[in-house]
């Protein structure tokens, strides 16, 4: 059941060496490739990254929490176009998040490394460092990329204690059970 899948998903930064096997990677994709998007315009463009030099230069496309990509195997940079849709965010957004959530169904550790709206640490755009590195055409921005590898270490999910019930209304803001 996707609860449970839910209940057990953490995101993970540290992985062991060994590849992501391709069959896995199709099913990654295949999921991000399914998610809705409005009007069926499905504005995204996905890059699957296995290359180690790529690996490390992703990892510093912005001032922090991208290092984990270097000892990555994986990473999925999750872009799209704005022209083909107004809410391209969302739509990549939800993209992303069915491949987090397939990487926790195969077996796999995963973490959203957030590109849009980022800057490097030198102060520069993360988002003109990474058109340049990927060879974006213009207007293709990034949201976001996925680091993803079999974890190198096991971490239970969240505790239901840790949910922010107190951040649910009913019927009006406010409105609580």
């Amino acid at each position: 059941m996707l609860i449970d899948l839910l209940r057990s998903r953490r995101s993970i930064r540290r992985f062991t060496e060994q590849p992501v096997e391709p069959e896995k990677i199709d099913l990654l994709l295949e999921a991000a490739l399914r998610s809705p998007s409005s009007k069926g315009n499905n504005p995204w463009e996905l890059i699957v990254v296995t290359d180690r030099e790529m690996l490390r230069r992703l990892a510093v496309a912005k001032a922090h929490g991208a290092t984990f990509l270097q000892g990555a195997p994986l990473a999925i940079v999750v872009c799209a176009d704005p022209v083909k849709s107004d809410v391209w965010v969302e739509d990549a957004a939800i993209a992303a998040t069915l491949v987090h959530l397939e990487a926790t169904d195969l077996g796999l550790g995963s973490c959203w490394v957030q590109i849009r709206l980022r800057q490097r640490e030198d102060g520069s755009d993360a988002q003109a460092y990474l058109a340049d590195l990927l060879g974006l055409p213009e207007g293709v921005m990034v949201l976001a990329i996925v680091g993803i590898g079999h974890p190198a270490d096991s971490k239970s999910g969240h505790p239901s204690s840790s949910l922010h019930f107190d951040q649910v209304s009913f019927e009006r803001f406010g409105r609580r059970r």
